[in-house]
């Protein structure tokens, strides 16, 4: 049988690993796919370089700087995209299944805001778009969500899917560092790129949050509605206190199901110490699933690199290989479910969502501070799990001690909690403006 024939579209950082993946393990893929996966084709902007990098493979492919040519080559059975960034990536992508061709993806910020148009448009022209590759790297999450689950009515997915924050927050608990260090640090060792907005803003994360919702609830991609914060305000005396009390703090990318929606929010977030998935360290990626057949299941392992991700780019080759003669009905749905029956289930905003709160403040250390910030949060309906009171270390310009007071609530709404702290900070006594954190259990 003939090679599937793959047309990449860049050569970059996954493109070169896909390649070399490819090429180094040919004969157990094909014994896998059923017949050989050929990369016949490669478009890039610097032949110069991609031939640097093919090295004695060059002549085993055609490189051109035309991607279009790729896209609308008729002898090309998959494209496989690997430029990243929602703008000729979408064009191109939308060319290849007008052309019905199958599209491999690794671009999670494309799939996340345009993908409701994407996997519409292969549906109608009946070609498949996988993208394992675009949410944790080589850990196989979407192929989880998406068939090894489908038993299961998911509750909800919380993931470390940034390993640049991950590694920063891990730096700052380890070793005492403020996020400017830390991040500095991040970039020499070449884990945060020179721009690193997208990772430490929680966009990045909040891509991959926004796909695998869309998976585990079976409702459209809906980027624009996820609730998104970074960690570039993070004090580091907030991982100190946290540490304290028994949690670690992680930039989580969390959907979860509720009575009234559905909760699909990123940001810096309080774990229990004990929780696995609060020991993930470093540039390392986990993602927690819970479903109420199967209980609560982890996923671990390296969410970048080269090979890491070539690894879910092959498998995605692989699984359209095996499927390329497929009947279009009888493939797995692109979001797990079948499109026409896709729910319209709402995203619900942050000020709905409930969690339980980390709640930093300076205050005069004087007395009847305590029950003042009680009884606002009393009258909101917040109850209070854990206090943490700092012995005084500050004094203000006249002298006066001030000391930090740390609490703990139990799970509440949101917007209770921000109508308390607009009340807190009236205070007199209260000399800073509250640092709010949200906190999730995982049980």
């Amino acid at each position: 049988m003939e090679p599937i024939k793959v047309g990449l579209l860049g050569f970059g950082t996954v493109g070169s690993g896909t390649f070399t993946v490819l090429r180094r393990n040919q004969e157990e893929i094909k014994r896998r796919a059923g017949r050989g996966i050929e990369v016949a084709r490669v478009a890039v902007r610097n032949p110069a370089k991609a031939m640097a990098q093919l090295g004695d493979a060059a002549g085993t492919v055609d490189l051109t700087t035309d991607f279009n040519a790729v896209v609308d080559d008729p002898s090309i059975d998959i494209v496989a995209e690997m430029i990243g960034g929602t703008g000729i990536a979408k064009d191109l992508v939308l060319r290849a299944i007008a052309n019905g061709k199958h599209v491999v993806t690794a671009n999670k910020a494309l799939l996340a805001v345009h993908g409701t148009e994407i996997f519409e448009a292969a549906s109608t022209k009946g070609v498949m778009v996988a993208f394992e590759a675009a949410v944790a790297g080589g850990i196989p999450i979407i192929k989880a969500l998406r068939e090894g689950l489908t038993a299961n009515r998911i509750q909800y997915i919380a993931g470390i899917i940034n390993g640049t924050t991950n590694f920063i927050l891990s730096e700052m608990r380890e070793r005492g560092l403020d996020f400017a260090t830390a991040l500095k640090g991040a970039q020499e060792l070449g884990y945060a790129e020179a721009d690193p907005t997208f990772d430490i803003e929680g966009v990045d994360a909040a891509h991959k949050a926004t796909i695998m919702s869309a998976i585990a609830f079976g409702v459209p991609v809906q980027f624009d509605k996820a609730y998104v914060e970074g960690i570039s305000k993070l004090d580091a005396i907030d991982i100190k206190y946290a540490e304290e009390l028994g949690y670690r703090i992680k930039l989580l990318g969390i959907a979860r199901r509720t009575d009234h929606g559905i909760e699909l929010r990123t940001h810096p977030t309080l774990i229990p110490a004990k929780r696995l998935l609060a020991n993930v360290e470093g540039a390392m990626n986990a993602v927690v699933v819970y479903g109420d057949a199967v209980g609560s299941t982890l996923y671990y392992g390296k969410g970048a690199g080269a090979e890491p991700t070539a690894s879910a780019v092959v498998a995605d080759l692989v699984d359209v290989t095996r499927l390329h003669t497929a009947d279009p009905g009888h493939r797995v749905p692109h979001l797990a479910f079948q499109p026409d029956r896709l729910s319209n289930t709402p995203i619900l905003p942050i000020e709905e969502v409930t969690s339980g709160y980390y709640l930093r403040l300076r205050v005069a250390d004087q007395t009847g501070v305590m029950a003042d910030i009680t009884r606002i949060l009393a009258d909101s309906g917040i109850s209070i799990d854990a206090l943490l009171q700092k012995e005084s270390e500050q004094v203000d310009a006249h002298g006066k001690a001030e000391t930090d007071i740390i609490l703990i609530t139990h799970i509440t709404v949101e917007k209770n909690v921000n109508a308390a702290i607009g009340k807190i900070e009236k205070l007199a006594t209260v000399k800073s403006s509250v640092t709010k954190l949200r906190m999730e259990g995982l049980d």
